[in-house]
């Protein structure tokens, strides 16, 4: 690995999240892990976010009665502030399931990413993602915010970003990953 590879690795994510377009979503649907993910377009991350993000996966989820109603009402507390949330950014273009395991070092010592569930959405995505199951380097979020300054407060909203590979992990997984959602929702 190369001295320099966090900064790089962050570097390379700015300039694929530097890529846009008018809409979030994607012109066709793709999966994330075995799931569907829908990549109907919106004019807003918040909508797009609710309705074809976590909407689906809460949905898969109560109907395999991991949740109750408690967690339902919560998420709609949560979808009714969502907007204050969430800084108003253009669709970036995100790799959309980045965490530790869908990134290798090629025979140069750079990261590559695989393994994607691309869609354009809000950026701070990839970043939540990629701190789920123990994050990357520090090096690689302070660079990352050098070569493409986050709107203040980002790392508070990572947990919020996290909810939808969360939904997908108890979709998927069931198990702890319940609990890590309902802690998040909680708060509201």
């Amino acid at each position: 690995v190369k001295p320099d590879f966090w900064e790089e690795f962050a570097r390379l994510l700015a300039e694929l999240h530097k890529n846009t377009q008018p809409y979030f979503g994607l012109d066709h649907d793709n999966y994330i892990g075995s799931l569907v993910q829908s990549n109907f377009r919106h004019d807003a991350w918040t909508d797009f976010y609710r309705e074809q993000r976590l909407e689906p996966q809460l949905r898969l989820a109560r109907e395999a009665g991991h949740f109750n109603r408690n967690v339902t009402r919560a998420f709609d507390r949560f979808y009714h502030r969502i907007e204050r949330i969430f800084p108003a950014e253009p669709p970036a273009l995100l790799h959309g399931d980045l965490w530790s395991g869908n990134f290798m070092v090629n025979e140069n010592g750079s990261a590559v990413i695989i393994d994607p569930a691309i869609y354009y959405g809000h950026r701070e995505m990839d970043l939540g993602m990629s701190m789920l199951f123990g994050g990357f380097d520090r090096r690689f979020y302070s660079a990352y915010d050098q070569h493409f300054p986050l709107e203040p407060g980002w790392q508070e909203r990572m947990d919020y970003c996290n909810l939808y590979p969360l939904l997908v992990h108890v979709n998927l997984f069931g198990g702890g990953y319940v609990q890590q959602v309902e802690q998040i929702i909680r708060r509201f």
